[in-house]
């Protein structure tokens, strides 16, 4: 209660004069990732100020609220706010070292007047009433925003030498969720071609590591040609505890459960072949698994403003019509319209297979067993409904 009383004390007392001291350290502070959750999976970046008094406080705009009403539709949607929130640096680094991470600190060398200035942004920042930011993954987040506001306070320009094309955003996703294969199956099926972009060197600031290895070789450039190092001191505050009970991997990997489909999928259709029967139920239920997951990526790419989605050509294979189709195949008098969808989809299907390759975006290779899937069952139900109607039969299933 005290520490946030001084906070709030200083925060009024910043608005009309330069309370920090000639010695007072600012810092930015790099938090290595963990397996503790999803949103941890990519590290951490906050901001230090520490002088006389016993101020020494942490900036993290990397707080968000569950409790929120109606927090999983916004965070769908991509209206997720996120806030400024302020810490006593002790609280701060007690949590991310029950996480098991590295907790790496960069002195930054600015002059007094730049640390004023950066501090008085903070705390006003920090103010109820500009606390909340409309938060983007890749371009607004907790790492580009420290990194944008102390650009603008240096005196000058911050240089940060040679940058050589770096990996897409895709890439550095899928890197960071290296051990956890079904979030990165997640990740590039929603994620389309923007994701697949080079990205810039301001772009890659979405990632706290690259804040960090950038920051390191970084000069301060003055008006008058002067520099300086951006990092006047490094070092790590907290040093990563290696986890002792290795971490259990789930052996039902996104690609082996998509390949036990496709066999399933192929066994079946062998069967019914040599059998002369249809198991209208197995492709009942494919298809409104496949019409329900259409559906949120129709909704991700269509509705929600997340940047990066959209164009993203998983819609060709996985779309809500398969909903349709799981109709028109369980109601029997649609046979008629049971064979106009799985014509569609089936060529629909068999054009996107062949022509992936020309598309500039990442194909996960387990959609492939999926897609075969859907490409065999509409195969043979076009030809089996196409049969049926040329006979004159209303009906195919028995």
């Amino acid at each position: 209660m005290i520490s946030t009383i001084l906070f709030f004390v200083m925060c009024a007392s910043l608005q009309a004069q330069n309370l920090l001291s000639d010695g007072a350290q600012v810092s930015l502070l790099t938090c290595s990732p963990s397996d503790r959750a999803a949103y941890t999976l990519y590290g951490h970046t906050a901001v230090r100020v520490r002088d006389t008094a016993g101020v020494d406080y942490v900036f993290n705009y990397g707080i968000f609220d569950f409790s929120k009403p109606n927090f999983v539709y916004r965070f769908t949607r991509g209206e997720t706010d996120y806030m400024l929130g302020v810490y006593r640096y002790e609280d701060f680094i007690i949590d991310y070292q029950m996480r098991g991470s590295e907790v790496y600190e960069q002195r930054l060398n600015l002059l007094p007047h730049e640390k004023n200035a950066l501090c008085q942004a903070l705390f006003l920042n920090a103010q109820p009433e500009n606390r909340v930011y409309r938060y983007s993954f890749f371009y607004d987040n907790c790492s580009t925003r420290p990194a944008a506001l102390i650009e603008r306070v240096v005196d000058g320009r911050i240089e940060y030498g040679e940058y050589a094309a770096g990996p897409a955003f895709r890439d550095v996703i899928n890197k960071c969720t290296r051990a956890q294969p079904w979030l990165t199956f997640g990740c590039d099926l929603v994620l389309g071609m923007p994701a697949d972009r080079v990205m810039t060197r301001a772009e890659s600031f979405f990632l706290p590591a690259n804040v960090k290895e950038a920051f390191a070789r970084a000069q301060i450039v003055g008006g008058d040609g002067a520099s300086r190092p951006l990092v006047s001191s490094a070092g790590a505050v907290v040093e990563a505890v290696p986890d002792d009970e290795p971490a259990r991997r789930n052996p039902f990997t996104p690609l082996l459960c998509s390949s036990l489909v496709f066999a399933l999928a192929a066994g079946l259709t062998v069967a019914e072949r040599r059998a002369g029967w249809y198991c209208r139920w197995f492709d009942v239920s494919l298809l409104t698994v496949a019409g329900l997951a259409g559906c949120l990526l129709y909704f991700l790419c269509f509705v929600s403003v997340h940047r990066g989605i959209w164009p993203n050509v998983s819609v060709v294979w996985l779309h809500p019509l398969h909903l349709a189709g799981a109709v028109c195949i369980a109601v029997k008098r649609f046979g008629r319209a049971a064979y106009y969808y799985h014509s569609v989809s089936f060529v629909a299907l068999l054009a996107l297979s062949a022509g992936w390759i020309f598309v500039p975006q990442h194909l996960n290779v387990a959609f492939v067993p999926l897609m075969a899937t859907l490409l065999l069952r509409s195969g043979c139900g076009w030809k089996g409904f196409k049969g049926k109607i040329r006979n004159g039969l209303n009906e195919y299933m028995r």
